[in-house]
């Protein structure tokens, strides 16, 4: 072949994909994504969100994902390319999925438990900030959907952080008729809120840091604000519940003091979900004399159920949660270093990554 028709030879697709190659270190490679295989789907991504978690991998790496990897884990895209076998998608449609789904098969799965399930976090799709990704059949099998032409795409890359507030809740069980506590003002933190506002119950307060987060909590809803860095914090807490203080605490934090403050801020008789997870080798110190009697109940929700992440999806399709109001950024994927310098800062509750 000659030079000149060697030139005119049409160049290879340029796509691109954020690999976290150790705490810190995050970079913006090109790559070729592959065919997808039986069952799969190779969808476009056209909205990926960051996340708490992935600011914490970025800071401290993360027991579960071996580094290097992909990042990126709550998106949603457009069906570039369907693998054999698939039926219920094709090419353009628009979809939203949860990046993880059980095996349904072991002994987690036959008890209901399907958080706990080793494939779940096994074989979790992670790559979510790129171009491009191929989503593997048993996430597409268990945990696809197609995405209502009203939804935005940045609302439906929520069905993951979503489905675990939802399988959070489910275990808690907050009432109608209660008032609860959400320990950190961060997207999660907010997300529960949002969430507890639809499911009606009667009074949610918000305690955080940082006068920006504390004034995201007031304008999203919240029924009390507490800004938790004053040194009457404790006793604004104990005035809830007609001062008998809150029948549920949600820590979100991820910090041991923000569980051990859950923990001594729930009212006798009452829950505390430790819904954000420690740094490994955390250790919490408990008052086993104010958990035997007063008589508490202890959580500690971990990832979500195929139910939680089908009750998300309804959630979101009905359009009355308002979970888009948390994603008050946006950036293209160029900038993604600076979406995690946004975070780190806390200038940011949860960014729209734009391929």
């Amino acid at each position: 072949m000659s030079a000149a028709h060697a030139n005119d030879a049409p160049a290879a697709p340029h796509f691109r994909q954020a690999v976290l190659v150790k705490p810190g270190q995050l970079e913006l490679r090109d790559f070729v994504p592959r065919a997808p295989a039986d069952g799969e789907l190779l969808i476009r991504i056209a909205c990926a969100l960051s996340c708490g978690t992935d600011l914490k991998t970025y800071r401290r790496g993360h027991p579960m994902w071996k580094l290097p990897a992909p990042f990126g884990h709550e998106f949603a895209g457009v069906v570039e390319e369907v693998g054999p076998g698939v039926t219920a998608f094709k090419r353009g449609d628009e979809i939203m999925a949860a990046p993880t789904a059980p095996c349904g098969a072991c002994f987690y799965c036959s008890r209901g438990q399907e958080n706990l399930c080793a494939q779940a976090m096994d074989k979790m799709v992670l790559g979510g900030y790129a171009d491009m990704l191929v989503l593997p059949a048993h996430v597409v099998a268990r945990n696809t959907f197609a995405k209502p032409a009203d939804l935005p795409f940045e609302e439906a890359a929520l069905l993951e952080p979503l489905s675990c507030v939802v399988h959070a809740q489910d275990l808690a069980r907050p009432e109608k008729h209660e008032t609860v506590l959400i320990v950190g003002a961060g997207a999660f933190g907010l997300l529960h809120m949002l969430a507890l506002r639809v499911s009606g119950v009667r009074a949610v307060a918000v305690a955080g840091r940082g006068q920006k987060r504390l004034g995201w909590a007031r304008e999203l809803g919240a029924d009390r604000v507490i800004d938790a860095a004053r040194d009457d914090a404790a006793a604004e807490v104990a005035k809830l519940n007609s001062g008998f203080g809150p029948d549920l605490v949600i820590e979100c934090t991820g910090q041991v003091n923000g569980w051990g403050d859950a923990f001594a801020r729930v009212r006798r008789g009452g829950r505390v979900a430790f819904f954000g997870g420690c740094p490994p080798g955390t250790v919490l110190s408990i008052d086993t004399r104010r958990l035997h009697y007063d008589n508490l109940t202890l959580l500690a929700p971990f990832h979500f159920r195929p139910r939680d992440v089908r009750r998300a999806y309804e959630l979101l399709c009905e359009r009355r949660i308002g979970a888009g109001a948390i994603i008050n950024a946006r950036r293209p994927l160029a900038e993604l270093a600076e979406v995690f310098s946004l975070m780190d800062r806390g200038a940011v509750l949860k960014c729209a990554v734009i391929p």
